[in-house]
């Protein structure tokens, strides 16, 4: 009997692993607080215009609570939400434009959307905070499966930082990686600031 596991397989192993690992970490409001300051404190943000942020689902590492820190900050902040299988980009300026929509996920209010100045193409970002459930110390990353922020990358400028964050308890030896999958820059924990491989980065 073969001990051999498929790629996929293995991916899928690690996300329920990270699943579990994650849903049992405690003090996630403590420890997303301090992961989301170091991210804050990197050279990347400091040097950056207009950021993207992710809003937190579910036992993400918690977003939402640093982000009125954000908008202080004299940044440019922007947030996604999902429209049929694609991520729309938000300029969020106060919270209070943010609401609990569909499947208890914080996103921009649907009569703000229409908005042609909160509408921000990805190609503005100059510094990328990216979700994920599993991911290595090359900056190897899985998320859910759904490919939403594989598109979203896509059009991104080659040279704009993916910075990842996530709790220590989420970090494998490695993840398996596809041709089309892409590495991050940096993956931050509340351990930890790992120098991922990037973009520019063809070696397996």
């Amino acid at each position: 009997m073969t001990s051999v596991m498929s790629s996929a397989d293995r991916k899928q192993q690690i996300r329920e692993q990270a699943h579990a690992n994650r849903n049992a970490q405690e003090n996630k409001d403590e420890l997303s607080q301090a992961i989301v300051a170091k991210f804050m404190d990197l050279p990347e943000y400091q040097a950056s215009t207009t950021v993207l942020f992710y809003l937190d689902v579910r036992s993400e590492v918690r977003t939402r609570h640093s982000l009125e820190a954000a908008l202080q900050s004299g940044k440019r902040i922007v947030v996604p939400y999902c429209v049929d299988g694609e991520l729309e980009l938000f300029h969020l300026e106060q919270m209070d434009e943010l609401s609990v929509g569909m499947y208890k996920i914080l996103e921009p209010k649907p009569e703000l959307r229409t908005i042609a100045a909160k509408n921000i193409p990805v190609v503005e970002i100059d510094l990328i905070m990216v979700p994920g459930v599993a991911f290595d110390r090359r900056g190897g990353r899985t998320g859910h499966g759904k490919g939403y922020y594989d598109k979203l990358l896509e059009h991104a400028r080659p040279e704009t930082p993916l910075v990842a964050l996530a709790f220590e308890c989420q970090m494998f030896e490695e993840i398996p990686m596809q041709d089309h999958d892409v590495f991050m820059d940096k993956v931050i924990t509340e351990a930890a600031v790992y120098e991922g491989k990037g973009r520019g980065s063809t070696k397996s």
